[in-house]
């Protein structure tokens, strides 16, 4: 891609770039938590979006896109994001940047990646973190690290339409090769957990299949969490979130929620405490005991928090019976996307025809196979 991306400015543009690279992400475990600053444990991958920049000396960005093999170009001194479009996200991060008070000139921009398409690994935050690496490396701005990322989140709110969580961007931005991040999402700080998988490997299955449910139902799964701790404050003055929560008071918030309200809270108070579990379980090089996490925490987002759906069960469930697998479960905002497995290595072609095969017959739908390896954060090359 690099090599690719190099040719393709030059031709456009007659002139050599900077690179700039920033990957996509897994999560680990810990899904629905980011939202009540809870406890997440995302990946960097090796895929991801690369950005070719240079200096034009004019006071427009002109820009291309591989993926669509499209041209855009906007004026510094008067430009509108488009909702939808991919220059947007290069013109959020640009609006954000100067917003902070760093200097901008002209800029010619390709940009390329190899994130496959709705496989959950999040293409545009690494997009987003990307841009804002080749820009600080460009003009020399230095800007930190988690200024980019939270400046890529804030693109994602106002310039793309999505109230997503930090996760996204700082993984992508703060990923360290064979490392895991326990990240808490009230304090936007982490501890580097080392992923040690031996003979096993991280490979995610792709349903093929999105719902239209998914943005309708995170938004009510977010107010629901929301209405539990404006309730449960009556009991529980000191909370803030529901991640203040033990799984030991579960007893004592059942009786006072109302059922369809419980089963949320109780997906997010045992989720952030699988989160602690989960790294612990790397720590010790228990596999198996975090491979039982993954299964824990599918069923709890299928039964409790009600984000799954009929593809992404039956994938998981189906893995759970697999030689090899030590556990499954769906990854991301639910509806559809992928699941995660944890698979011995050489039991991974018998996985694979195994659940292709089951699939289709159930579905109709050839699913695919994403192989994943945790590898380091944005950089410039």
């Amino acid at each position: 891609m690099f090599k690719t991306l190099a040719q393709s400015f030059k031709s456009h543009f007659s002139t050599t770039p900077i690179v700039a690279f920033a990957p996509g992400r897994i999560n680990l475990i810990g899904e629905h938590t980011d939202y009540q600053e809870g406890f997440v444990f995302p990946a960097a991958v090796e895929k991801g979006i690369w950005v070719a920049i240079q200096k034009n000396n004019l006071p427009v960005c002109q820009l291309y896109s591989l993926d669509f093999d499209q041209e855009f170009k906007f004026e510094l001194q008067a430009f509108s994001p488009k909702k939808g479009h991919w220059a947007t996200y290069v013109m959020g991060m640009v609006a954000l940047i100067k917003q902070a008070g760093y200097a901008i000139p002209g800029f010619d921009m390709v940009i390329g990646g190899n994130i496959p398409v709705g496989s959950g690994l999040s293409s545009s935050a690494a997009l987003s973190v990307a841009i804002g690496t080749a820009l600080s490396g460009l003009f020399d701005l230095k800007i930190p690290k988690k200024s980019i990322v939270l400046y890529a989140q804030k693109s994602e709110h106002l310039f793309a339409g999505v109230n997503c969580g930090i996760m996204d961007p700082y993984a992508s931005a703060f990923g360290v090769k064979d490392k895991a991040l326990l990240l808490d999402c009230r304090t936007n700080t982490h501890e580097e957990v080392p992923v040690i998988l031996d003979d096993y490997s991280l490979i995610l299955v792709n349903t093929k299949v999105k719902h239209s449910l998914a943005d309708s139902s995170y938004n009510q799964r977010r107010a629901s969490c929301e209405e539990s701790v404006r309730i449960l404050q009556g009991d529980y003055p000191e909370i803030k979130t529901l991640r203040d929560l033990l799984v030991s008071d579960l007893g004592k918030v059942e009786s006072i929620l109302s059922p369809a309200l419980f089963q949320k809270a109780k997906h997010v108070i045992t989720e952030c405490k699988r989160v602690h579990d989960a790294a612990n379980a790397l720590k010790d090089g228990d596999l198996t005991r975090f491979g039982a996490l993954l299964k824990a925490s599918h069923q709890s987002l299928s039964k409790d928090f009600e984000v799954s759906c009929a593809e992404l069960d039956f994938l998981a469930e189906k893995s759970w019976g697999l030689i090899g697998v030590l556990g499954s479960r769906m990854m991301g905002g639910g509806f559809g996307g992928c699941t995660i497995n944890l698979v011995k290595s050489s039991e991974l072609d018998g996985f694979k025809s195994q659940i292709t095969r089951a699939y289709s017959v159930q579905f109709g739908i050839t699913c695919e196979f994403i192989p994943v390896m945790v590898s380091s954060g944005a950089k410039l090359i």
